[in-house]
């Protein structure tokens, strides 16, 4: 599943085509996706123009003119291809050919700013809803999402607060899209390593046990949450299945993984010694040094 850095990935890839452009055409190919398409899905979308692309979690959130958000989830295989009225795409320096199979190209956005937004979505567990914008916090899919991790409001303070009465291992809290919105396994893992924390620690350690304010390890952690997340947005996210930016890029912050599918290997550590291990945590594989991470 695309975590934060791979949306965030495809959203700055889509900006300049989206952004300020008419949706002169819409199209949906089929009912559904994950979820059936709304009856009335192609006409709130077509003649608005996109007035900016956001994030939120892991959601794509088109602001149009007409008031609406249309909301876009990339599930489990979904991505997006840009192509300009030549039909052709420019290759980058990681360029991978997609899944071009025309039977999986389920939505396309033909635009004013003469490219058409295809969503290609194999397994189809992706899924995308038009959504009133003065409705937006009532939005069931949006609902209850906590913080952005790169936002202004999440520090120490606002984490070791959510943690401080959780009973739950601290990997678990970190996945808690309740307590911060969009982090994945891959990121918890990495996040938690360079913090120097064990993926089972208690949650509530974060925070002071009468006054609930962070430790010293809580400002660690959010410090490490911020480098990993934005150095695989630079990197343009992780490529291990089906993630492939807007251009047809793979991301390559796997290649800088430290932990993450990194089992059996020495820990990067200076001076630790250890060995990168591997146990399964919450139904999801977890990766860490237990010599270095307490």
């Amino acid at each position: 599943m695309p975590e934060l850095p791979e949306v965030e990935t495809v959203r700055r890839g889509l900006q300049p085509s989206m952004e300020g452009a008419k949706i002169l055409k819409a199209e949906a190919r089929r009912k559904d996706l994950r979820f059936p398409f709304q009856k009335d899905f192609v006409a709130r979308l077509e003649g608005q123009t996109v007035a900016g692309l956001g994030r939120r979690a892991k959601y794509l959130m088109a602001d149009l003119t007409s008031g609406d958000v249309l909301l876009m989830h990339l599930g489990m295989s979904g991505s997006f291809r840009v192509l300009k009225d030549d039909d052709k795409i420019a290759p980058g320096h990681f360029h991978y050919e997609r899944n071009h199979d025309r039977a999986h190209d389920h939505v396309i956005f033909h635009m004013s700013s003469g490219t058409a937004i295809i969503f290609n979505d194999p397994r189809r567990f992706g899924y995308m809803k038009v959504i009133a914008r003065n409705a937006i916090e009532d939005e069931p899919l949006l609902k209850g999402l906590g913080p952005e991790p790169l936002g202004n409001e999440f520090d120490a303070a606002m984490l070791a607060h959510s943690c401080a009465n959780k009973k739950t291992s601290l990997k678990a809290a970190l996945l808690d899209q309740r307590v911060v919105a969009g982090l994945g396994n891959i990121y918890v893992c990495e996040a938690l390593f360079r913090a120097h924390l064990s993926p089972r620690r208690l949650a509530a350690t974060l925070a002071t046990k009468k006054t609930a304010e962070p430790r010293e390890h809580a400002e660690r952690l959010v410090t490490a949450i911020h480098d990993v997340l934005n150095q695989a947005i630079k990197a343009g996210g992780s490529s291990l299945r089906d993630h492939r930016q807007t251009n047809g890029e793979l991301g390559y912050f796997q290649h800088s993984f430290q932990v993450y599918d990194r089992e059996g290997e020495k820990c990067p550590t200076p001076g630790c010694g250890g060995t990168v291990k591997r146990f399964t945590q919450n139904g999801r594989s977890t990766f860490w040094c237990p010599k270095c991470q307490k």
